[in-house]
């Protein structure tokens, strides 16, 4: 997705908008769904023997870094981790019994908190619970990855997830310079990240991902700069660049960073540019919203081939699979339907020690929100909608049905963001840092078009 920067369009239209992990969005799942609709969708999946995606999420961290915005929790009482990896192999056989073992399992990803809060053996436990239940699988195609800490990861240990079956890692880099660090309580080095670095490429990690976060407090072009020189001395696969959200009013760690430490409105505004100029530079492909990766690296393949996806676990090259959420707040969709799990810890804790899956609330979805998905993942992965291919996939006129979207499109195109030609609908490489807002016109819950929850929603903002 070819990519150009314009500060004034930027600002213009730098408004809250959802991330479209999914659609509809999680502020539209309710209570009304359950375990029973989620255990009938479950089923009823079988039929159409789809692979299988899993996510668990570790929600425990050493010690806190103050801009995350996760659910976690900051303890080093491992009776605590011990008693929530228990459950958690309870949760595995109970959504294993729900799906046919043929089902092969593609894609597994460990996310927290800190997954490797738990040690390879205790990891290895929740291995051998999912081989046991599901179709896990070996082969070069699977995609098994985990989110890795640098600064409390044993370098030597990563043989060891390679041999559980990891092939794919992320590591939290966020920044490189000291001062920035100690404002945001995550102390780590280039050198111990670079060792890591060195360890998994001679593991046989396949793919390594950076994230980095612009817009934290102290920072500088010139301090991020640095940052970015030394990240491409590593050269990962993947980059994630996020901008930091400042909501302390919904992450309490935040209120122990100050307002006025933070880089002032213009500031940001030219870090992201200096972000985008030297990844492009240093040969990174824009994948799509806050995404970069290698030609070669197999996102940008599933861009270029038309096989890319976004779901739950962001850019992917499995999106056509169930996922399964395993662990507190994790968020599943399968068939028809999105399931989150409690989002707290005792809650979920008690659902399962009471024998019953920890489903909070979820969400069916219907043919209008299948279309609007559908095409919402083509605007944010690919930056354009065909009509005629639209009319052969589903007998619609994408004109007509989306006639109201695409007049609310009347000003972005007018400002170059996107083009409305006869045939589709194209971003512009001027509009492809603002995916979102073009999105965000084939929402019908944030337009009001269809009813939307009772109580609005709090979105971080579009750039």
């Amino acid at each position: 997705m070819d990519i150009r920067f314009d500060a004034d369009l930027i600002r213009r239209y730098d408004r809250p908008g959802p991330r479209y992990t999914s659609y509809p969005t999680a502020p539209q799942f309710h209570g009304n769904f359950g375990a029973q609709d989620y255990v009938a969708q479950a089923r009823a999946s079988n039929a159409g023997g789809r692979p299988l995606s899993l996510y668990l999420h570790i929600p425990y961290c050493r010690s806190s870094c103050y801009y995350c915005g996760c659910n976690r929790i900051i303890t080093r009482n491992r009776e605590r981790g011990r008693t929530y990896l228990d459950r958690l192999l309870v949760e595995i056989r109970m959504q294993a019994a729900l799906f046919d073992r043929s089902r092969a399992v593609d894609q597994l990803h460990f996310g927290g908190g800190t997954p490797t809060y738990y040690t390879p053996e205790e990891l290895g436990e929740i291995f051998t619970e999912l081989r046991a239940g599901f179709g896990l699988h070996a082969g070069s195609g699977r995609d098994y990855g985990i989110e890795i800490d640098p600064r409390t990861a044993d370098p030597t240990a990563l043989r060891a997830l390679v041999e559980l079956g990891i092939n794919r890692i992320s590591l939290g880099v966020q920044d490189f310079d000291p001062a920035v660090q100690r404002a945001v309580n995550r102390v780590q080095s280039v050198d111990e990240t670079a060792c890591l670095v060195q360890e998994a490429r001679a593991a046989g990690i396949r793919s390594i991902n950076f994230d980095l976060i612009y817009g934290l407090p102290l920072q500088t072009v010139a301090s991020f700069e640095g940052t970015l020189e030394q990240v491409l001395a590593l050269r990962p696969d993947r980059i994630a660049a996020y901008s930091y959200a400042h909501l302390p009013e919904m992450f309490k760690a935040q209120a122990v960073i100050d307002p006025a430490t933070l880089p002032a409105a213009d500031t940001r505004m030219a870090l992201l540019e200096a972000t985008i100029a030297r990844l492009t530079a240093a040969g990174y492909v824009h994948i799509g919203m806050d995404h970069y990766a290698l030609p070669g690296e197999e996102l940008a393949v599933a861009q270029r081939d038309g096989s890319l996806q976004r779901n739950f676990q962001g850019y992917t090259t499995h999106g056509g699979c169930d996922l399964i959420g395993l662990g507190m707040s994790a968020i599943g969709q399968v068939g028809d339907c999105y399931a989150q799990n409690e989002k707290h810890e005792i809650s979920w804790l008690h659902a399962l020690g009471s024998g019953r899956l920890p489903i909070q609330r979820g969400l069916l979805i219907d043919a209008d929100d299948r279309l609007r998905r559908e095409t919402i993942g083509q605007i944010m992965c690919f930056g354009r909608i065909d009509y005629d291919q639209f009319r052969a996939r589903h007998g619609i006129d994408f004109r007509e049905y989306f006639a109201t979207s695409l007049t609310r499109l009347r000003q972005p195109c007018a400002d170059g963001l996107v083009e409305l030609r006869d045939d589709g609908l194209a971003v512009t490489p001027a509009g492809a840092l603002l995916l979102r807002v073009i999105a965000m016109a084939f929402d019908a819950y944030l337009s009001g078009d269809r009813q939307a929850q009772a109580v609005p929603a709090r979105y971080s903002r579009v750039v």
